[in-house]
């Protein structure tokens, strides 16, 4: 089954909602804002993407720019800031078994179905 961790405040998160519905498959919606993944899973999450952690991260976000802007990270760190920080996320990220993309723009979720 597929998963999305969606916001549905944020236009590209709809969008990747809207193509996920148009492909019939099954999915789960995680709202992350609302339930936010805990460190295992995003780690996890990170490990499916193949990209750095820090690629995930939303850099206009004002907690970024507060807290951690200009600071070295480890992966281990930045996954940390996201479970503390869920709005840093970058969305949507499609998940399905092994795999995971970054829905931005939209049209990277069809790579996955």
């Amino acid at each position: 089954m597929f998963r999305i961790y969606h916001n549905p405040r944020c236009r590209k998160s709809r969008e990747g909602l809207a193509i996920l519905e148009e492909s019939g498959e099954p999915f789960q919606v995680v709202k992350y804002l609302e339930n936010p993944p805990h460190y295992l899973e995003m780690a996890a999450i990170v490990g499916k993407l193949h990209v750095p952690a820090i690629d995930l991260i939303r850099k206009n976000e004002s907690i970024w720019k507060e807290k951690f802007k200009g600071k070295e990270m480890t992966d281990k760190e930045v996954i940390q800031a996201m479970v503390d920080y869920p709005i840093l996320i970058e969305r949507p990220i499609i998940v399905h078994d092994n795999k995971a993309v970054i829905g931005r723009p939209p049209e990277k979720i069809k790579n996955i179905l």
